[in-house]
């Protein structure tokens, strides 16, 4: 038995030392194992096919792909039955168990090394959005949770994306007035009282958005109950146009038309 663990210890010592290694050859660092890659790759290759980005076809305002094949433009009844306080939403990635590490990685365990990556998937879904975007506007936490966290996630890829292209962040542009509960567990409705009267547009948001093109970013989209509050307020500055852009998104069940 002794021996036994004596050759285990011996195993993983090694395998450190190769890993150590190879993190000092290979400049790239897998974003969901953590293993070292070669170049500066942040994905291996088997990760990379594990991630689902979301495709057209999908609804024009909400971006939740549609079970089958439909012309572009085309609006799912949800949206039509009640449609969001934005023009058009966008999102790459699907949100599901893969997608899922890498947003707890950023939302709860702080990890900034891949939002140059997210920056530029986000961008890639959401060019027409961005590229004619006069600011972009993080999605808030309440100061409470911002002291306590030190950082608010959505700022960090707002930020990202405003170095890519340019456009500029209004980071207070809207603040939370209410520190709600967690939204993990709530159905649609619960989320949608959970989260009403949480934001306010603030004096100078009202002054940087008026008749601007803004885009609201966030990490993840869920059901819409907190993009819906944000949008809301952000309306009473009278922007000339408000979109949506989400690292991620929920997107089962698939959408349908009416």
């Amino acid at each position: 038995m002794a021996r036994t663990d004596s050759f285990a210890k011996r195993r993983q010592t090694a395998e450190e030392t190769v890993r150590q290694v190879l993190g000092w050859l290979l400049s790239g660092q897998s974003l969901l194992s953590g293993q070292p890659l070669l170049g500066r790759g942040q994905f291996s290759a088997e990760e990379f096919a594990s991630l689902d980005f979301i495709t057209a076809p999908y609804c024009d305002q909400c971006g939740l792909p549609f079970d089958r094949m439909e012309e572009s433009g085309q609006v799912c009844g949800a949206c039509v039955a009640n449609p969001p306080s934005w023009a058009q939403a966008r999102a790459p990635f699907a949100y599901d168990d893969v997608s899922s590490q890498l947003i707890l990685a950023l939302k709860r365990g702080g990890r900034r090394n891949g939002l140059k990556l997210f920056a530029r998937y986000m961008l890639e879904a959401g060019r027409e959005q961005i590229d004619t975007a006069d600011v972009l506007v993080p999605v808030p936490i309440h100061y409470r949770r911002l002291v306590s966290r030190g950082f608010n996630q959505a700022g960090w890829l707002a930020t990202a994306i405003s170095d890519l292209t340019g456009v500029p962040v209004a980071h207070t542009a809207i603040k939370r007035v209410k520190a709600t509960p967690s939204q993990g567990k709530l159905s649609a409705a619960q989320r949608r009282r959970n989260v009403a009267g949480a934001f306010k547009l603030t004096p100078s948001g009202l002054k940087q958005l008026a008749g601007q093109r803004v885009v609201l970013i966030d990490d993840v989209y869920t059901t819409g109950a907190t993009l819906n509050a944000c949008a809301r307020a952000l309306r009473q500055a009278k922007p000339s146009n408000l979109d949506v852009v989400t690292l991620a998104r929920v997107v089962a069940p698939k959408n349908t038309l009416i």
